[in-house]
């Protein structure tokens, strides 16, 4: 049987470095010398695509190369389930994960990567005030211990960061280019990452922004009114707006932002109506002159129209008589916003009015899809509405809480139309500054209003709070608490409005079906209860649940030791595994080294009196019990077999059986087709 000895996958997070590495290789094999990199020859390779002068554009700052190196070194921790502090554990899609989120994000790097659909944070505004965190890039896992107090008692004070310190600007770089390397790594190639940000660090974080996503991936810098009536602290302008930058992972991809679905006065515009439904003329023309017959000379051709009918065609006919083409009524030559290919696809849109001597092209812009959708359009750049404001989050948390217990969260409504533009309904979010959980709250209310089934993950450090607070005066002792908190309670208040919003629908059925006894409406009875059966379904399937992880050291006693001793194999210890740490532990340190979804359904059966447990129907057996006999093996391998999983693999304890033990069971689950065995 294989053993995990030092440095295989189970002993630390994804090796950014080496992964790396191996794709240089894979690019430039002649750059290999012995295994290792020859930058000389790589530089030879790269010619003219290698900046040589002393002086050229570039973003740095102190510390930078630490960071940098910092975003590839692996995490030695883990994360350990909290079933406890969780809701609906076994069927949850949602995590919940309390600890340094530089440390989360590399532990998620192989469960995660090209996974998540989009990313919101809400970072430390280094306002001179709020909590820097103040990492240590020899030993990030000590260093939270000692935040939050499993180390050291007196624990390391949240701190500030102000100007007098010196390098202001530069330790929240520090701060936040490791995380922002990291986080890219986690978004699918038509992911996009929303940043709120504040003046004190807006043009550092656009920087920090273009050189990890790369300049051509930044999409618009939002004005978000958060105060509509202005800090009155400020000196010389009251501000009432706060930013949002966006990046794209990919900015060619169709995907990455979407419009949101037009309301109000927008609705208002589709004011004529055919057969298939309300809509809007818009012109054919092109308005911006920058298109022209020069610049886009395959949209610059004549159209005729027919005068009777005010029908469209590229081509002259007996009928299409009238000639006409993208012109200003200044007689300046413009295009059409249509190629003759579309033009002719979809020409039933299309229809003519004659303005004076000139004929205009229009084109029917329907207020429904053909899949019944609203139509969109895209956001703009400045966001006045009233419910993203933050008196609306402070509302929705004393609505929760029926006190104010976080001075400045954000609006649900903010993150959810952040949420419409980057997420579809069956998306990943993820928010690693999570704060009092405002995103997990208005994924859950976003879900709640269309039967979307968007999962998040929250990561929060469970930081102290003031002993003078509210919050603290309430019990809750560290934000992560009241982000727990805020989503069951959150989740709770939902469901149960969705239920007296389905009671009110059944009494409008009853009254319904009551009054039209004799003369029964069976068109508005079906729509009904239509709507019924639409708010049953949400009330049954929405996951307001979530699983608590919290950040702490590897299961396995090796990682206990000084980092410079793991060229001895550690692993051969009897005992490797700490003994306050319980299967589950190691269950999900196995799942997180593998790269395996931390919600993947996780079934567990008695074998022979030990506990197996069978992560993704059948994709890994899992025993971690001591005394295993080849009965074990044999039972994993007819579980095996019901299943008929595509890849199978298993691991057990090393110490969990005799040598004679193991060997048999090894070559019994061989004999099931099982050929990747391997002990921790």
């Amino acid at each position: 049987m294989d053993k995990i000895q030092k440095g295989d996958s189970l002993t630390q997070s994804k090796d950014l470095v080496s992964e790396n590495i191996e794709k240089l290789k894979e690019l430039f094999p002649e750059i290999t010398t012995e295994g290792n990199i020859d930058f000389d020859v790589l530089k030879a390779v790269l010619g003219d695509y290698v900046e040589t002068d002393e002086e050229y554009y570039r973003f740095t700052w102190a510390g930078k190369s630490n960071a940098r190196r910092e975003a590839h070194k692996p995490s030695t921790g883990t994360l350990r389930p909290a079933k406890d502090e969780s809701v609906n554990w076994d069927k949850t899609q949602n995590l919940y994960i309390e600890g340094d989120n530089l440390e989360v994000l590399k532990l998620l790097q192989k469960s995660y990567a090209n996974k998540v659909k989009m990313i919101y944070i809400d970072p430390p505004y280094n306002t001179g005030k709020d909590f820097v965190y103040k990492d240590n890039y020899k030993d990030n896992l000590r260093n939270y211990q000692q935040i939050t107090g499993q180390v050291d008692a007196d624990g390391n004070k949240l701190s500030t960061n102000s100007e007098s310190e010196g390098r202001y600007h530069s330790n929240w770089l520090n701060m936040m280019y490791p995380r922002l390397k990291l986080a890219r790594n986690l978004l699918k190639d038509d992911g996009v990452i929303f940043m709120s940000i504040d003046d004190n660090e807006v043009e550092n974080l656009k920087k920090l922004g273009s050189e990890i996503f790369g300049e051509e991936n930044y999409i618009a810098n939002l004005a978000v009114q958060l105060n509509p009536r202005g800090r009155n602290l400020d000196k010389y302008v009251a501000k009432t707006h706060e930013s949002v930058l966006i990046f794209s992972k990919k900015i060619d991809q169709e995907n990455t932002m979407v419009g949101i679905e037009k309301s109000g006065d927008m609705v208002k515009e589709y004011n004529k109506e055919d057969i298939k439904g309300k809509y809007r003329l818009t012109g054919l023309r092109n308005r911006n002159q920058a298109f022209n017959p020069i610049t886009r000379p395959n949209l610059y051709y004549p159209l005729y129209v027919d005068p009777i009918t005010l029908k469209v065609s590229v081509t002259k006919d007996v009928n299409h008589t009238e000639e006409t083409v993208p012109m200003t009524s200044e007689g300046v030559k413009t295009c059409w916003t249509w190629g003759k290919d579309k033009v002719n696809n979809e020409v039933e849109l299309l229809t003519a009015e004659k303005m004076g001597d000139e004929w205009r092209i229009y084109r029917k812009d329907y207020l429904l899809g053909n899949d019944g959708k609203i139509a969109t359009s895209l956001v703009k750049s400045l966001w006045l509405e009233k419910e993203i404001n933050n008196d609306y989050g402070k509302k929705s948390i004393k609505s929760l809480f029926n006190k104010s217990i976080m001075d400045f969260p954000k609006s649900i409504h903010l993150i959810t139309k952040l949420a419409l533009t980057g997420l579809d309904t069956n998306d990943i979010v993820l928010d690693f500054f999570s704060g009092s959980a405002t995103t997990a709250h208005a994924v859950m209310q976003l879900n709640s209003e269309d039967g979307g089934n968007r999962k998040h993950i929250q990561v929060q450090l469970p930081e102290v709070i003031d002993e003078k607070s509210e919050a603290y005066k309430a019990g809750y002792k560290t934000i992560a608490e009241i982000g727990k908190e805020r989503i069951r309670r959150a989740g709770k208040k939902i469901i149960e409005e969705q239920k007296a919003k389905l009671i009110v629908q059944k009494e409008k059925l009853d009254k319904l079906k009551e009054d039209t006894k004799l003369f029964k409406d069976d068109e508005k009875i079906a729509a009904l209860q239509k709507e019924i059966d639409a708010l049953q379904s949400i009330i049954d399937n929405l996951d307001i649940g979530f699983k608590v992880f919290k950040l702490d050291s590897s299961n396995i006693n090796a990682w206990d030791g000084n980092i410079e001793n793991l060229e001895e194999n550690l692993f051969d210890a009897e005992h490797n595994i700490k003994a306050d740490r319980s299967e589950e532990d190691i269950l999900y340190e196995i799942l997180l080294k593998y790269g395996l979804d931390l919600t993947l359904p996780i079934e567990q059966k008695q074998i022979e009196g030990k506990t197996v447990y069978n992560v993704g129907m059948g994709a890994l057996f899992i025993c971690l019990a001591n005394g295993i006999t080849s009965k074990v093996a044999e039972g994993i391998g007819a579980w095996k077999q019901e299943l008929q999983p595509e890849i199978c693999r298993v691991i057990f304890k090393d110490n969990g059986f005799s040598d004679v033990e193991k060997t048999n069971s090894t070559q019994t689950l061989k004999r099931f087709g099982i050929s990747e065995i391997k002990s921790i």
